[in-house]
C-alpha cells in the first residue's frame, strides 16, 4: 500500500472529480483530513489553494492528502477550468464569499467557482470566522446571494466566540448528500434503531440489548447517498458519526410506535426496522422510587405490540426491511423464522443473524431473506449496507 493510500469507506463520491478549494482561514489546517475523507468515499480530488492558505499549510501536505498536484497560481494550463462534478470550498473566508458574489476572478479559485456557477455544478462552501463576523448582516446577505445562485453553505458550531468549521466526517457527509440528492431515484426512508425500555419505577427500567450501531450505519450510508432519512432512535450506546438532519428520540416502545404511526401519514418510500423492540413490558410501573430493603419485589410483564405488524396496513406499498436476531438456532431455522416475519408483517425482506455469530470473523455478518424465500449470506457490514440500499433504490416490485 502506498503512503498516500486511503481505505474505501463507501461509494458516496465514487468516480466523482471534486475541486477542493482552500482559502486563508486558520481552519485550513484541517484541509488534509478533508481531502483524505473525500477520497475514502471514492472522490478524485483536485486542490486549489489561495496565497493566504499557503501561509497556513504547505502545498506539499495537500498534495500528499489529495494524491495529486495542487494549483497554486495562474498558469497556462488553467486546470481550474476543468469539468468537475462538484466543488467544495473548505474553509471559505468571507473575503472569498464576497468575491464570488461580486463575480471577482482575481484568484484561480474564484475563476474555478465562477465557471462552476456558469455550468450549474454543485458547490458547497464551509465558512469559518469570528462570531461577530458571522452575525454581520452583510454576511447574511452574502449567504442569501450564494444560495440564490444554487450554492450551499455548511456552518459549523459556535465555540470560543467563533463559528468554527465542522469536523471533516460531517463536512464530507453533508457534501455527499448535497451531490447525490440530485439523483432521480432518491427515497424518503425511516430507520428505527437502538434498544427500547419499559419503566419499573421512576428510576429503574427493563431494556433489551442493542447498541444502535447497525442502525446508525444504515442511516448514515443512505444519507450520504442522497436519500431523505428520518431516524427514530431508542436507547443507544453507539453514537452516529455525524449529525443526521432529523432524529426523533423514542426509547419507550409505545412512544416509538406512536411516532412511527405519525410518520406513516407522510409519503414514506421505505422503512428499515433495526430497533430492538421489547416483546414484554412492565404492566404497572410504580410512581416515584420503590425503596430498598423492602424484601422481594414481584413485577408483572405483559406482551407488547409488534411494531412491524401494527404498521403493516399503514406502510402498504413501501419497501420494508426488518432485522431479526436469534440465538441457538440452525441457519435453516433462522431463515424459516425470517420468512414467517415477512409473511405476518408484510415485509419486503429481513436481515437475520444469530447472536453467537456476531463478532466471529469466520461467520457471515448476517443473512438476507426475501419474500420469495431466497436467502444469501452478507459477509460483512459493507455487504449488509449495499443489500439494504439496493432493495430501497429498487423500490416495490
Amino acid at each position: 500500500m502506498r503512503d498516500t493510500s486511503v481505505d474505501f469507506h463507501g461509494p458516496g463520491l465514487e468516480g466523482k472529480r471534486i475541486l477542493l478549494g482552500v482559502t486563508g482561514g486558520i481552519a485550513a489546517v484541517d484541509s488534509v483530513k478533508v481531502a483524505r475523507e473525500l477520497r475514502r468515499y471514492g472522490a478524485v480530488v483536485q486542490v486549489v489553494m489561495t496565497h493566504s492558505a499557503q501561509k497556513i499549510i504547505t502545498p506539499l501536505a495537500l498534495s500528499w492528502a489529495s494524491d495529486s498536484g495542487v494549483i497554486l497560481d495562474w498558469d497556462g494550463e488553467m486546470m481550474q477550468l476543468d469539468d468537475f462534478d462538484a466543488a467544495l470550498v473548505c474553509p471559505a473566508t468571507r473575503h472569498h464569499m464576497a468575491g464570488l458574489v461580486q463575480g471577482m476572478m482575481d484568484t484561480p479559485l474564484l475563476m474555478a467557482l465562477s465557471a462552476a456557477r456558469g455550468r450549474k455544478v454543485p458547490v458547497m462552501l464551509v465558512p469559518s470566522m469570528h462570531e461577530d463576523l458571522a452575525a454581520d448582516p452583510i454576511t447574511e446577505e452574502l449567504e442569501a446571494e450564494l444560495q440564490r445562485f444554487g450554492m450551499q453553505l455548511h456552518w459549523g458550531p459556535f465555540i470560543e466566540g467563533k463559528r468554527k468549521q465542522d469536523d471533516p466526517v460531517s463536512i464530507v457527509a453533508a457534501f455527499s448528500h448535497m451531490l447525490n440528492s440530485r439523483l432521480a431515484d432518491r427515497r424518503s426512508v425511516v430507520v428505527t434503531l437502538g434498544a427500547t425500555r419499559s419503566s419499573i419505577d421512576d428510576i429503574r427500567y427493563i431494556q433489551n440489548t442493542s447498541s444502535g450501531a447497525t442502525g446508525w450505519k444504515v442511516a448514515e450510508d443512505l444519507h450520504r447517498l442522497g436519500h431523505d432519512v428520518t431516524v427514530v432512535a431508542g436507547a443507544c450506546t453507539a453514537t452516529p458519526a455525524f449529525r443526521l438532519p432529523l432524529v426523533i428520540d423514542a426509547p419507550d416502545p409505545q412512544l416509538m410506535l406512536r411516532e412511527l404511526k405519525a410518520l406513516a401519514n407522510d409519503s414514506i418510500s421505505a422503512w428499515v426496522h433495526c430497533a430492538a423492540v421489547l416483546d414484554y413490558l412492565v404492566e404497572s410501573p410504580i410512581e416515584g422510587k420503590f425503596g430498598s430493603q423492602q424484601g422481594d419485589w414481584q413485577i408483572s410483564l405483559i406482551e407488547g405490540s409488534k411494531h412491524i405488524e401494527e404498521l403493516k396496513e399503514a406502510c402498504e406499498g413501501s419497501v420494508r426491511i426488518g432485522f431479526k436476531l436469534e440465538s441457538g438456532v440452525k441457519i435453516a431455522d433462522l431463515v424459516h423464522r425470517a420468512l414467517a416475519q415477512i409473511k405476518n408483517a408484510g415485509m419486503t425482506a429481513v436481515v437475520a443473524n444469530r447472536l453467537e455469530d456476531i463478532g466471529d470473523e469466520g461467520k457471515p455478518r448476517a443473512h438476507m431473506v426475501d419474500s420469495l424465500g431466497e436467502h444469501w449470506a452478507l459477509d460483512d457490514e459493507r455487504a449488509l449496507l449495499v443489500a439494504v440500499r439496493i432493495l430501497i433504490e429498487r423500490g416495490v416490485q
